[in-house]
C-alpha cells in the first residue's frame, strides 16, 4: 500500500499522489526564513481590530494595535467617535 492511513480511497499508485489528492497543504513553515504565519497572523488581527474600529465610527491614526487602543481609549473616556467627532492636538515645542 502506498495510501497514508487515513485515506479514504486507498487507490493511489504512491504516497506523493495520495497527499496531492488529499490537497494537504503547508502554511508558511520555511522557519530558516522566518517564516512561520506568526507575522502574517499578528498582521490579519490587526488589521481586523482596525476595521472594527472604523466600523464603530473610530478612525485610529495607524493600523497597529497602539493606536487603535488609544483611540478607543479616548474614545469611550470622551464619549464620541476619535477621528471623526474630535482629535488630538498634538503639542506645541517651546523654545
Amino acid at each position: 500500500m502506498a495510501c497514508r492511513s487515513g485515506c479514504k480511497t486507498q487507490d493511489h499508485a504512491s504516497w506523493g499522489d495520495c497527499l496531492r489528492a488529499a490537497q494537504i497543504r503547508t502554511y508558511q513553515v520555511e522557519i530558516s526564513k522566518g517564516k512561520d504565519g506568526t507575522a502574517q497572523k499578528k498582521w490579519d488581527r490587526e488589521l481586523e481590530g482596525f476595521a472594527a474600529a472604523t466600523k464603530e465610527g473610530i478612525k485610529p491614526d495607524g493600523t497597529k494595535w497602539k493606536s487603535i487602543d488609544k483611540a478607543r481609549k479616548l474614545s469611550d473616556k470622551v464619549g464620541a467617535a476619535y477621528g471623526r467627532d474630535f482629535n488630538q492636538a498634538t503639542p506645541l515645542k517651546e523654545d
